[in-house]
């Protein structure tokens, strides 16, 4: 494989296939509950991407036995689960609250470990020291929410800190040995196609260990869907997108996983279906096709992940 894939990193941890089983953990956001804004992110709707089983109103326990019931039929010789704090922001509560509900899923005798989605100012180094903490119970990690490494772009979509705020707290995280990963999206409005690319310089300068990309998405019942359509981000062809982001791997790292290269969500909330990639037989194009063209034009270049990463 000419990148290194998210599943090869985590199969050689547990020697095998380790399965995220998303959890609503009933957190909020500084972003809605009025702290630094209402209404989330320009370009936010948590429900778009949650799974069916993955509902506020169920225990976590709950949300883990029926998300390991829904991925058998699909993944049935995965090693372990990992209970994945998905939904809106899993460090913006009191510790005490925080240690409630780790607990509960790390208690849980089907899974080895949790990691935590969240945003980097919701973290503090009482909460990052309590984290690392539970690596003595199974393997434990933060994912942040870092979308753009610009600041002009944080502030075009509302994200309510700058990018110095992303640094520190990827930093603290490392520091204390806890797993770390980052969530970018490209074509957030205002960014050009060679900010973009050359984000992989400053994804490179943080102690990450894996990152996932996805695409701008227009998702209804955000306020992006609201723009006027010149001002909603950049919209990609397939093959457009899929030359970006080789462009963009082949600066990055060779050390650290990439999670995935694009994101799906229902066609139901999609506010410009139109964007949609659809093959030549009118059938969208999943996800999981993603890696594979990411391969394939790698393999026609004949180059890969970190081939143009400076070294030395």
């Amino acid at each position: 494989m000419r990148y290194n894939s998210y599943a090869s990193y985590f199969k050689s941890l547990f020697g095998g296939r380790a399965q995220k089983l998303s959890i609503d953990g009933g957190f909020s956001c500084p972003n809605r509950d009025g702290t630094k804004g209402t209404g989330g992110c320009t370009f936010c709707n948590n429900e778009a991407f949650n799974p069916s089983y993955c509902r506020e109103a169920k225990t976590i326990t709950e949300q883990i036995d029926e998300g390991i019931k829904f991925h058998l039929w699909r993944y049935r010789k995965s090693a372990c689960y990992l209970a994945y704090f998905q939904t809106y922001s899993n460090t913006y509560a009191p510790l005490e609250e925080l240690q409630e509900r780790y607990e509960e899923a790390l208690s849980h005798p089907m899974v080895s470990g949790i990691i935590i989605g969240t945003r980097p100012d919701c973290v503090d180094d009482e909460k990052l020291d309590y984290i690392a903490l539970l690596k003595k119970r199974g393997f434990v990690g933060l994912e942040y929410g870092i979308e753009s490494c610009y600041d002009r772009t944080l502030e075009a979509v509302g994200r309510g800190h700058d990018f110095a705020t992303t640094r520190r707290a990827v930093e603290a995280t490392a520091k204390r040995g806890i797993h770390c990963g980052g969530h970018f999206i490209l074509g957030l409005p205002g960014e050009t196609r060679e900010e973009m690319v050359a984000s992989a310089e400053i994804i490179n300068s943080l102690p990450l260990n894996t990152v996932k990309f996805h695409q701008l998405q227009i998702l209804k019942g955000t306020r992006l869907a609201e723009e006027p359509t010149e001002r909603r981000g950049m919209a990609f062809g397939l093959e457009e997108y899929i030359a970006l982001v080789c462009d963009i791997v082949e600066r990055l790292r060779p050390d650290l996983a990439i999670e995935r290269f694009a994101g799906e969500v229902p066609p139901r909330y999609q506010a410009m279906p139109e964007r949609a990639w659809k093959r030549p037989d009118g059938r969208l194009v999943r996800n999981e096709e993603i890696g594979a063209m990411i391969e394939a034009e790698l393999t026609r270049r004949d180059s890969r992940q970190g081939c143009l990463f400076p070294r030395g």
